[in-house]
């Protein structure tokens, strides 16, 4: 390996590194505004200067100068020091004195690299230079006379999310950063350019003036928004969760987060159940808990077990739905369900629900099948992943499904099942791709799976991964792409219908029913149910709506949960706050009125629930272990069911990105965004 001496000391390198990369290898901090290690070399800030020997007697800017064997690099010479004092005085010029108001005070790169590497005065008295701040919609706030031009928001937005809405027009002293005819940015990871941005020019609109970061209690924890099970941080002052933040997580997330991950957190505070309910003639009532168990107590005593069901909701962490099969299966039910969409999902191997080319591992497919899914809505931070593999240059990709813009090209295959089938026999450029690749890859979505003939459309994609091989020694691509958090976890623990026993629509159909228990189950259509409804949640959303007894549970902020993610990775959620007013988390609800139904579960505190969970299902204990991460061979032939196909056309499982949950239903940001993708003109501030 080429070797480099940075300060005196040698140190080895990989051929195609910069100097700034070599330098930091060796220890040594190099300031920066414009580089990114994620984003493509702009080299425009010129923070970066080092003196590089052989080589002119003049610092040189190091994230964009290749690193050579036998070079010798001084980061701290007096011509250095200099040079940056100097780069941060011009920086400085145009930037307004207004560090006590702006939200990005005590996070500030700026603030930062100025104290340790700039001048303590200014040799400069000309007149600041103002710019005119530009609307770019309800999530960024902009004062771009703060703006240093580096560019990361620019290239981010352009190469990572796909979307080219920010540029940079004019030239010299008039350069400004701004949107394509000053629109909004619509793309679902715009929120990440403002932890991007190193001096304040972007910020958050929802959080402007709300808090300084010390004032925050800060919580690391997973999101629930989707089914990758991004890694995040929760800042939160007293009871209010004020900001989400991304946190490092290379193996799913790697620094990034969707729009409704970081800005849906305002729901948490809106429209909440926070004391038990009890529906009297015709109208909810608040009560105290132990009027409320009662009530609940005697209808499920009253009702034969198999007049009893049970549909676990998309945000549930793994505790609160073990706590719930264990009652109901201690109570004779047999009704149960954790897909409260229909998916077919559940009868055959674990492999078979499972993403288990991994998220990193996907990157090394050659050629992707996408059916019946659109991950920029369902999986936008997969989406950018998939994006970045689209642009190395080697990989394939292929539809079918609902043709839209996923920020990267691919083949539209058709529209309908008939477009899948003729794959495995076809002649097609695309399925002679398919069957020559050597790392192939299908990604199933949800809204393939969930329809009638879901089982068959299931069984189809199997046969057709089966006669591409997708499954072989050393690689497994077949993946399912799960919209819920929760799914993934209640389909390890088997909160499914016993033999014989209905699922979620069946116990919606009049008459089905007697008690239907809804363990923050939303997103269903319940107007055809007659049975007494019971809903644990935490928002006044259709279920709390439809419901008779309301029990209020604790927010995925509120309480500590396992979460099980589309590949099956095991990852644990922590408290930020505490569940509002008499809430209280959910298995703990469960576990109190397992005693006033006679049949206490076997656990009082939320360890001794996760020793059974684990006991009886041992991969609730592999905490952030990705199964796929170590492929094994599967049996193909036992995923699915036979039956006739619909030729109907596949179409995406998320249709408004914004509004996918109770949390993100409740939050005005979201209806904001909402409004802004469908068209509605919002006012610019």
């Amino acid at each position: 390996m080429p070797t480099a001496k940075v300060n005196g000391t040698e140190v080895e390198f990989e051929n195609g590194m910069t100097v700034l990369q070599v330098a930091e290898l060796a220890g040594e901090e190099i300031p920066r505004f414009c580089y990114h290690e994620r984003l493509s070399i702009a080299g425009n800030c010129r923070m970066c200067l080092v003196e590089v020997k052989p080589g002119p007697p003049k610092p040189q800017a190091s994230c964009a100068l290749p690193a050579a064997d036998g070079q010798e690099i001084i980061t701290n010479s007096p011509m250095v020091e200099k040079a940056r004092k100097g780069v941060m005085e011009f920086l400085l010029i145009n930037h307004p004195l207004d560090c006590p108001i702006c939200d990005q005070g005590g996070e500030c790169d700026l603030q930062d690299q100025s104290i340790g590497y700039g001048r303590d005065d200014s040799r400069y008295a000309e007149n600041k230079r103002a710019v005119e701040e530009k609307h770019m919609g309800p999530l960024i706030k902009t004062i771009m006379t703060r703006c240093i031009q580096c560019t990361r928001c620019v290239r981010f937005i352009t190469e990572v999310a796909g979307i080219p809405e920010i540029g940079l027009i004019s030239r010299g002293e008039d350069v400004e950063i701004t949107t394509y005819l000053d629109s909004a940015v619509t793309s679902e990871l715009s929120g990440n350019v403002i932890d991007l941005c190193p001096v304040g020019a972007l910020t958050s609109r929802p959080y402007a003036f709300n808090a300084r970061p010390w004032e925050l209690s800060k919580t690391e924890s997973i999101d629930v928004m989707d089914a990758l099970g991004s890694a995040i941080r929760i800042d939160a002052r007293g009871p209010a969760v004020l900001r989400v933040l991304p946190r490092l997580n290379e193996e799913v997330n790697e620094e990034w987060i969707s729009d409704k991950t970081r800005y849906a957190c305002d729901g948490l505070a809106r429209q909440r159940l926070d004391r038990p309910m009890v529906r009297a003639d015709g109208k909810l009532r608040a009560v105290t808990w132990p009027e409320a168990f009662n009530v609940v107590a005697s209808r499920l005593k009253a009702a034969a077990p198999e007049r009893i069901g049970a549909i676990a909701g998309d945000l549930q962490d793994a505790e609160s739905m073990k706590a719930a099969l264990d009652l109901f299966v201690s109570l004779g039910v047999g009704n149960l369900d954790c897909r409260q969409d229909g998916t077919a999902l559940g009868d055959g191997p674990r492999e078979s629900w499972l993403f288990n080319s991994t998220i990193t591992g996907i990157e090394q497919a050659d050629v992707v099948l996408l059916i019946g899914t659109n991950p920029r809505l369902e999986a936008s931070v997969l989406n950018a992943r998939l994006r970045k593999l689209w642009l190395s240059g080697s990989t394939r990709f292929g539809l079918v499904g609902e043709s839209a813009d996923l920020t990267y090209r691919y083949e539209h295959l058709g529209t309908a099942m008939s477009a899948m089938t003729s794959l495995a026999g076809g002649d097609s450029d695309f399925a002679k791709a398919l069957k020559g690749a050597s790392r192939p890859a299908i990604i199933l979505g949800q809204r393939a799976l969930n329809r009638a003939d879901g089982a068959a459309v299931l069984k189809a994609a199997a046969e057709l991964a089966g006669a591409i091989g997708v499954v072989r020694e050393g690689w497994n691509g077949w993946n399912v792409l799960h919209t819920a958090a929760a799914r993934v976890g209640g389909l390890d623990m088997g909160f499914l219908p016993r033999e014989g026993c209905k699922g979620a629509a069946s116990m919606l159909s009049p008459g089905a029913l007697d008690v239907l228990f809804l363990l923050g189950a939303d997103e269903l259509d319940l107007s055809g149910t007659d049975a007494f409804v019971i809903y644990l949640g935490t928002h006044g959303d259709a279920g709390a709506h439809r419901a008779d007894v309301i029990l209020p549970g604790a927010a995925y902020t509120e309480k500590d949960g396992l979460y099980v993610n589309t590949e099956g990775r095991v990852q644990r959620g922590e408290r930020a706050v505490f569940p509002k007013g008499e809430a209280r988390e959910d298995w703990a609800v469960l576990r109190a009125l397992s005693g006033y139904l006679d049949q206490p579960l076997p656990y009082d505190t939320l360890d001794q629930l996760r020793d059974r969970l684990i006991a009886e299902h041992p991969t609730f204990g592999e905490i952030d272990y990705a199964p796929g991460s170590t492929p094994r061979l599967f049996d193909l032939a036992s995923v699915g069911a036979a039956g006739e196909l619909s030729d109907a056309p596949f179409v995406s499982a998320v249709k408004a990105f914004h509004l996918t949950n109770p949390i993100a239903r409740a939050s005005v940001t979201m209806a904001q965004c909402a409004g802004l993708s469908a068209g509605v003109k919002l006012a610019a501030e």
